[in-house]
């Protein structure tokens, strides 16, 4: 068991399981466990319910080993291309030193494609050293016998998987799907744990639950649904026609209601959403009115700059993968997290958010929602605008 004490209590990792689960401090000591001085010296409620969106710092970092690849993702978040620039093993494990000091659980390994590294095993096995949990996500193109077994050090590897052939192609520009699916299958016969990354597009929506039963098949444990965003290639005028239409937006909680009964049946299988994905659920009754179910089951909306961070290729903190990067070093995260002042600057958005994320019952869980995507649409440091209460606001504004 691998424990973080916070003032409101405690962040508790089991090795045995891949759950991270945030407890108050009556929770903590019915453990056996105390806080200490990070108790006594932090002024909060000791009753009060876990704060688990405010840690400090991160429980996960997102780190970019290496910004090279091949495929040409026509949405790729990072630019990558064939000559993109890959960070020395001595940088990235001066990185991982700086998450061991700051207490983080979960490094993910991304790219680019991060399989392309030959000493993909080495920082894995880096970062077990230092008692943190890696992951990755990869294409799943070219990956030979011989780089499967170099990923064995890994907790999870999530193949990009946006459909089979034609709606992969939609997504991505090309026609990857075959090499995800045996990328898929051979991870799973090889003993790995295997989940998939799900797009979720215009185009890919309506295909979803054929994909994930598709990927189910081929031996994968997990889906993530990941909210097509503004960022890297995807920044363009393009974003605009490819993006969820609000009539899909605002179904994906029966969209998600229905694959729990279909494809989750049985619990051989689960599906997560990522946080950007939360704010349309505000318009699904039967979340909306009870938010703290959302928290119980650890679905959180906009965690950048809080319970998540990113490192770039460059070494660069951003607040997420898809932010921009700040000047904070990534080997100073320990030190440097809660000082910044650009990661400081999206705190201070999810404690005091305008209206109408200020009075919304989804605000403890949604904080607001995407701020890539309101950077990119509004121009703006603010509410989500493909939100749907946001958008009911301000089209009441309007009128």
């Amino acid at each position: 068991m691998i424990v973080r004490f916070e003032p409101w209590g405690a962040w508790v990792k089991l090795e045995s399981t891949p759950a991270i689960v945030a407890l108050g401090r009556e929770g903590v000591r019915a453990l056996g466990l105390d806080g200490g001085d990070r108790w006594r010296d932090a002024d909060v409620d000791p009753n009060a319910a876990p704060r688990v969106a405010a840690p400090s710092p991160p429980i996960e970092v997102h780190l970019a080993v290496t910004a090279r690849c091949g495929a040409g993702c026509e949405g790729c978040y990072l630019d990558a291309r064939p000559d993109g620039l890959e960070p020395p093993r001595e940088a990235l494990e001066r990185q991982l030193d700086a998450m061991r000091d700051a207490g983080v659980f979960t490094v993910a390994f991304g790219g680019g494609e991060p399989t392309t590294r030959d000493d993909l095993d080495v920082l894995a096995e880096s970062a077990r050293a230092r008692n943190i949990t890696p992951v990755l996500t990869t294409s799943g193109l070219g990956l030979s016998d011989a780089r499967i077994e170099r990923l064995r050090a890994f907790a999870q590897v999530n193949v990009s998987y946006d459909g089979p052939s034609e709606t992969y192609a939609r997504v991505r520009g090309f026609d990857g799907s075959a090499a995800a699916e045996r990328a898929i299958e051979r991870l799973a016969r090889a003993g790995v744990r295997v989940g998939v990354n799900v797009v979720l597009t215009r185009e890919s929506f309506p295909e979803l639950e054929r994909t994930l039963a598709r990927a189910k098949s081929l031996g994968a444990c997990e889906a993530q649904l990941l909210r097509y965003k503004p960022a890297g290639r995807a920044a363009s005028l393009d974003y605009l026609a490819r993006r969820l239409s609000p009539d899909q937006a605002r179904s994906l909680g029966p969209t998600l209601r229905h694959l729990a009964g279909s494809i989750c049946a049985g619990g051989d299988f689960h599906v997560r959403i990522d946080c950007a994905l939360v704010p349309f659920l505000s318009a699904d009754d039967e979340l909306a009115r009870d938010p703290s179910r959302l928290a119980r089951f650890g679905v959180f909306g906009c965690e950048a700059a809080g319970a998540l961070a990113a490192v770039t290729v460059h070494g660069r903190v951003a607040p997420c993968s898809f932010a921009r990067a700040t000047e904070l070093a990534g080997d100073r995260l320990a030190d440097g997290h809660d000082a910044d002042a650009e990661l400081a600057r999206w705190r201070a958005y999810v404690a005091s958010p305008p209206e109408p994320c200020a009075s919304c019952s989804m605000r403890s869980v949604c904080k607001g929602g995407c701020k890539v995507v309101a950077s990119f649409v509004d121009r703006e440091h603010g509410p989500d605008p493909e939100c749907p209460r946001v958008l009911a606001h301000r089209k009441e504004q309007a009128a």
